[in-house]
């Protein structure tokens, strides 16, 4: 049987990227995506370049706890250990402390920070109970360097390592690495529309190899954090 690689928004982006990277490997894909369209497109371009491995999709808002509950539920339906979890569901809205929209606070942790939180705890009962595995949490360099205009996206990702963080102590009796993947700006959705030249941002394929690269040690390491940036430096 082939291993299982569970990602969250793996349809776009860096997700996407990870995805393809995977698959590559003969690893099966669980994945889930707000959009359907997207699920079923994603499900398309992998069937056609002729791989083995089997990709499900599911339909949720990782920000609404019920649907991450029915992601839960759809992939311990199949009774297959999770060998890998990426938690990469994210959103980013630019704003201050001071002036950002009512709201904003509540839904960059619930997208960010959230979903990952409740994913994790709804799958980390069987993994470690299979006494191996490798967690990913896309966090960003956000993560440790503020910035103006980063506002509520700063705190979520700050928190997203922070709980990497706490959960690699945890895990770590149980065989189980925690590795926390810190992307400076990468070419995705969140950048579409920017007025920069492509080599101001990475390649989310880039991100997608670092994380294979971790993966591929031996159970006795752990990368406990990747750090990438743009070769000519970070936007702010």
């Amino acid at each position: 049987m082939k291993k299982l690689l569970v990602i969250s928004g793996g349809t776009k982006g860096i997700g996407r990227a990870i995805v393809e990277n995977f698959v590559q490997k003969e690893f099966d894909i669980i994945t889930c995506s707000r959009n359907l369209q997207d699920i079923d497109k994603l499900i398309e371009v992998i069937h056609s370049q002729g791989v083995s491995s089997e990709i499900r999709g599911y339909q949720a808002d990782l920000r609404n706890r019920m649907e991450v509950d029915g992601f839960v539920g759809f992939i311990t339906s199949f009774h297959r250990p999770v060998d890998v979890l990426i938690n990469n569901t994210g959103t980013f809205q630019p704003g201050s402390i001071s002036t950002e929209p009512e709201g904003v606070f509540n839904q960059m942790l619930e997208t960010n920070l959230h979903s990952a939180y409740h994913l994790t705890r709804g799958l980390i009962g069987d993994i470690v109970k299979n006494k191996s595995g490798h967690i990913f949490n896309i966090c960003s360099t956000a993560s440790i360097m503020p910035y103006v205009n980063g506002g509520s996206y700063c705190i979520s990702k700050y928190a997203m390592y922070g709980m990497t963080q706490v959960l690699r102590e945890e895990m770590k009796e149980h065989n189980v690495r925690v590795t926390a993947v810190l992307p400076g700006a990468t070419y995705t959705s969140s950048w579409e529309g920017a007025d920069l030249p492509p080599e101001r941002l990475m390649k989310p394929e880039d991100v997608a190899s670092a994380v294979w690269n971790a993966y591929e040690m031996s159970s006795r390491t752990v990368v406990e954090e990747i750090i990438l940036r743009p070769q000519l430096g970070d936007l702010t």
